[in-house]
């Protein structure tokens, strides 16, 4: 018999607790919505905390849909930073990091930008707090998530471009104030890969 492509040398890799807690939400999800029976359910979930490789983990989520992208954006990894500022001068938070529940920026006669595209979230809805004071800060969101924009611009411009709806996703919410200044906002294709975070 043809050894199952879930259990080849190229899985073999150690599931951490993340990994098996996120296999076991696809299941119950799967169970919910009618597509195991949950005696399968007990089964499977037997599978996936006793598997010690990658590829027998994904073995016991055999059969369903592959999870989206938005499914596997909250982690229970320590954020990577809390806030950022810019004095006469520019930050930038991108790449692969955990975005806190609260990330607050301030730009005073400067700038920055805060880019959430590949980003792993320690909640399921977290908030961008951003404060350009004489300055400019540009909040960058993956498109498939839920967006509410509700910034106040003062003599100023608060951008509400990236509002957008997303029933299940996670949510973002920007928040703050434009004070002779501008709070920019944009929704841009999340990346394809979804790996960990650095």
């Amino acid at each position: 018999m043809a050894e199952h492509p879930d259990l080849t040398s190229d899985r073999q890799m150690r599931p951490s607790d993340e990994d098996r807690e996120r296999a076991a939400r696809r299941l119950q999800d799967a169970a919910a919505a009618g597509r195991i029976e949950l005696t399968e359910l007990d089964q499977r979930l037997s599978e996936i905390y006793g598997a010690r490789t990658q590829g027998e983990l994904a073995h016991a989520g055999r059969g369903l849909p592959e999870p989206a992208r938005t499914d596997t954006l909250v982690v229970t990894d320590e954020p990577g930073s809390r806030f950022a500022i810019s004095v006469f001068g520019w930050f930038s938070r991108k790449g692969r990091w955990v975005a806190p529940r609260v990330f607050t920026s301030l730009s005073v006669f400067g700038g920055g930008e805060i880019d959430l595209r590949d980003a792993r979230f320690a909640a399921r809805e977290i908030r961008v707090r951003a404060f350009a004071l004489w300055g400019y800060t540009e909040v960058v969101v993956p498109d498939d998530v839920e967006v509410e924009v509700k910034g106040f611009g003062l003599f100023g411009a608060f951008d509400r471009s990236a509002v957008r709806s997303g029933r299940g996703a996670p949510r973002i919410v920007v928040s703050g104030l434009a004070l002779f200044g501008g709070v920019g906002t944009k929704a841009k294709a999340a990346p394809k890969a979804s790996g960990g975070c650095d």
